[in-house]
């Protein structure tokens, strides 16, 4: 039911006067959609969403608080959140490694030296999934990533079952990964990000 329908009459309206004309009045609202670069201050909402995500199917998370605090603080350029309204809805977290393949130690280090980026971890809040965000989300990293010119690759580790949605994001699989957590083990998979300078000059980099 319309509003203005539920009303038995209007008072006229007086026309606003220039200084407190809509145009000049401050918007308070904030961005329906926004993608931006993480902070430290950003670390307990991502945790959130992750140990909801991973504790269930896991039983532990890619990144615990200090870890996270630690990578976000290191290099923030090398993460991205997608927040709704302010909201942190879905968010990926990377760090540098400078070696063809991933071993025990990239889960913990960021070595600036690194031309690759090693995708620790991307997760989507419970109520946003099944919606494609993920994939949108990994789209546009993929795309700040090209805006970075120390960065020629991105690599990841994942289960069996997530190989065929990381392969439709554009990776491609290495073969089985030497790191291992508990009783899991992981697939390597890789995403080329060079050679895109087209890409680069139209995308506002």
């Amino acid at each position: 039911m319309s509003v203005l329908g539920a009303l038995p009459f209007l008072k006229p309206v007086r026309s606003p006067s220039p200084r407190n004309s809509p145009g000049r009045q401050r918007r308070h609202t904030l961005p329906a959609s926004e993608f931006r670069c993480l902070s430290p201050e950003d670390a307990i909402s991502v945790f959130e969403i992750e140990r909801e995500a991973f504790i269930s199917v896991s039983g532990d998370c890619p990144l615990h608080l200090d870890e996270i605090r630690h990578f976000l603080n290191l290099c923030p350029e090398l993460s991205l959140g997608w927040f709704e309204e302010g909201r942190l809805v879905a968010f990926v977290i990377g760090s540098l490694w400078d070696e063809d393949r991933l071993s025990q130690a990239a889960l913990t280090l960021h070595r600036p030296r690194g031309a690759a980026v090693h995708i620790h971890v991307l997760a989507v809040h419970r109520t946003f999934r099944q919606q494609g965000k993920g994939s949108i989300l990994l789209w546009r990293y993929l795309q700040h990533l090209r805006c970075l010119p120390f960065v020629r690759r991105a690599v990841l580790m994942c289960e069996d079952f997530l190989v065929p949605f990381y392969a439709k994001c554009g990776f491609e699989a290495l073969g089985p990964c030497e790191v291992t957590v508990g009783a899991l083990a992981f697939t390597e998979m890789q995403c080329a990000v060079r050679g895109h300078a087209f890409m680069r000059r139209n995308s506002g980099c």
